[in-house]
């Protein structure tokens, strides 16, 4: 025998008393006011906004606010050409004895990883972006610096200071500073060995004798004028994940709205199709596929907005078209997978993923060796240090596989690798749980 359960009275508390079966449009509508003072509605947002906002704050400003306290190991090119005779009263010439000490002192021994190179190899490392700047004591120093004791001197003997604005302008302009301090002790140190050697010299004389040397600084290797200074190629790379990023996230949310799993609105309007029953591998393969087409369309504006509406140089443009349409795809490809594994946060972790940890973390704009060791660590897998270096590698270094471009490719086919496969068996772990996206549809 069954009993009647009594009909239940309105909550007086409750914001919206009304009968269940009661029409939509003739139920009394809730006031903000009433749902603000809902403790619960108020935790989720504010703690996951001053989360995100404060390790948004320390990853951007904690890569670039103090570079020179953080350098470490910065590659810069030492060449010594003097072909001169040392001095009277010396056992090695001048250079011989500048690049020693400057390879040997202690106020660059943690900051600066000095190259001792050749003429041969100083011209390979900057046509390879593998060097930031170079120090060159030229074949003529030692002799020039003789003459100076003379009455033929008329002018200090230089030393050149190379920089290499294709790794950046940055640290092209940090090696350069770091070179014409060298230069400056050195032209000391020199400067004492004249004045000893010459008391008698007359006042005009000294004043050249105590500072003799000065620092030359010259673009190593050159780049376009239409190269942003040495920046075109990490504000195109830039282009390059938001393109995959927005496109991803925007190809997930139409096809997830276009097959009923998500609702629609338009200003005023809303609504919701009918769901179509599909289950998560085969929703992915869709959004993948669709990634995969969309992405030509998008690399292809990209190069028409930046190439030929604004004219930024791009030697070996098919190249270019091909990294970048890999590149977009690659990203694009990360933020599916992303997206069917984590759901309604999927966004926010693909964010993070390909932006927030990428950016202070490329190298493009702030040398990785004027980053903490933590940046350092995050560039040996994030998408966009992978993407920057191959794009510079085309832009600047004619496309040379180690300039960056080889590295740059096998990235690629890591991360659209790693896509695939973490996407597919999230969506096949689900799917075999039993975890379907199928839910009633609204009366």
């Amino acid at each position: 025998m069954s009993s009647a359960t009594p009909p239940q009275s309105p909550d007086p508390q409750s914001p919206d008393p009304q009968p269940a079966d009661a029409p939509p449009a003739d139920r009394p509508q809730v006031r903000a006011g009433a749902l603000l003072r809902r403790p619960a509605l108020w935790i989720f947002p504010t703690v996951l906004t001053a989360l995100v906002t404060l390790f948004l704050s320390l990853l951007y400003m904690g890569g670039i606010v103090n570079p020179t306290d953080s350098l470490s190991r910065l590659p810069i090119a030492l060449v010594d050409e003097d072909e001169g005779r040392p001095l009277p009263g010396q056992r090695e010439n001048l250079g011989k004895q500048i690049t020693d000490a400057v390879a040997a002192s202690e106020a660059t021994e943690d900051s600066v990883d000095w190259r001792r190179l050749d003429r041969a190899g100083l011209e390979d490392a900057l046509a390879a972006g593998k060097v930031y700047g170079a120090l060159v004591v030229p074949a003529d120093f030692t002799a020039s610096v003789a003459a100076l004791t003379t009455d033929a001197a008329r002018s200090r003997p230089a030393i050149q200071v190379l920089t290499n604005p294709g790794v950046g302008s940055l640290g092209s302009s940090m090696a350069a500073q770091i070179n014409e301090e060298a230069v400056r002790r050195a032209s000391a140190d020199i400067g004492r060995q004249l004045t000893a050697a010459n008391p008698g010299a007359d006042p005009t004389a000294r004043l050249l004798l105590t500072d003799p040397v000065v620092a030359a600084t010259e673009v190593g290797h050159p780049i376009g004028d239409h190269s942003g200074l040495g920046l075109s190629a990490f504000y195109y790379t830039l282009l390059l994940v938001l393109g995959g990023f927005i496109g991803g996230n925007v190809i997930s949310t139409g096809v997830d709205t276009s097959l009923g799993y998500m609702d629609s609105e338009l200003g005023p309007w809303h609504t919701r199709r009918p769901t179509v029953p599909i289950n998560r591998t085969q929703t992915l393969i869709l959004k993948m596929l669709m990634t995969a087409g969309v992405s030509v369309l998008t690399t292809t504006l990209v190069m028409v907005g930046t190439v030929t509406i604004l004219g930024m140089d791009a030697p070996h443009a098919p190249m270019l078209w091909l990294f970048s349409y890999c590149a977009i795809l690659a990203v694009g490809l990360g933020v599916q997978a992303i997206n069917a594994a984590f759901g309604g946060i999927g966004q926010l972790v693909s964010m993070f993923v390909f932006i927030a940890l990428a950016l202070p973390s490329s190298g493009a704009t702030v040398p990785l060796q004027a980053t903490p060791g933590f940046f350092r660590f995050l560039s040996t897998f994030e998408p966009m240090h992978q993407l920057a270096s191959g794009v510079r590698a085309i832009l600047y270094f004619d496309a040379r596989a180690d300039a960056g471009l080889a590295r740059g490719w096998i990235m690629i086919a890591v991360g659209t690798a790693g896509a695939l496969a973490f996407g597919f068996a999230m969506t096949r772990y689900y799917d075999s749980r039993g975890l379907h996206r199928l839910t009633p549809q609204p009366e």
